[in-house]
């Protein structure tokens, strides 16, 4: 075995392996940026109802992995986990007693998808009560036009 050779591995097990991207890492609960299809905040987790872009996401994506930061209460997370579980999607519990990230919740692939945008912000972003309250809007206001165009 090469001297260099003999050297990285005895600093292996010392230190442990490298990791690529390590701030990218503890920022995205164990994975990095370029796999990310989805990511919550905290406090997006902590809100009471699902965002319907994560269970859009579980159900197009089978292989899709879970992520979820351990420093979050159980509570919030348990209706993620049994999302995770009626669409067959492996889930992890991410704890990092070093690092505390701003990100909640994230999906992920085993391979590079480089999405653009992968935070769901509010101009992205419909909550499930408004979606049915603008349909009924945009029918009302159809059938108002509709209504101006038979009284010629």
């Amino acid at each position: 075995m090469p001297k260099s050779d003999l050297d990285e591995y005895l600093q292996q097990g010392i230190y442990g392996s490298k990791v690529t991207n390590p701030d990218e890492r503890r920022k995205f609960l164990g994975t990095i940026r370029e796999r990310i299809e989805l990511a919550l905040t905290q406090s997006q987790v902590m809100e009471k109802v699902i965002y319907p872009e994560v269970e859009v996401k579980m159900k197009a994506y089978s292989q899709i992995h879970l992520f979820l930061n351990g420093h979050i209460d159980y509570s919030y997370l348990s209706k993620f986990i049994k999302k995770a579980d009626l669409y067959k999607i492996n889930y992890t519990i991410v704890t990092n007693k070093e690092h505390n990230s701003e990100i909640g919740l994230v999906l992920a692939h085993e391979n590079a998808v480089d999405k653009e945008d992968i935070y769901v912000t509010p101009k992205n972003h419909v909550p499930e009560q408004q979606a049915p309250m603008q349909k009924q809007n945009k029918k009302s206001i159809f059938s108002f036009f509709k209504k101006l165009r038979t009284k010629k």
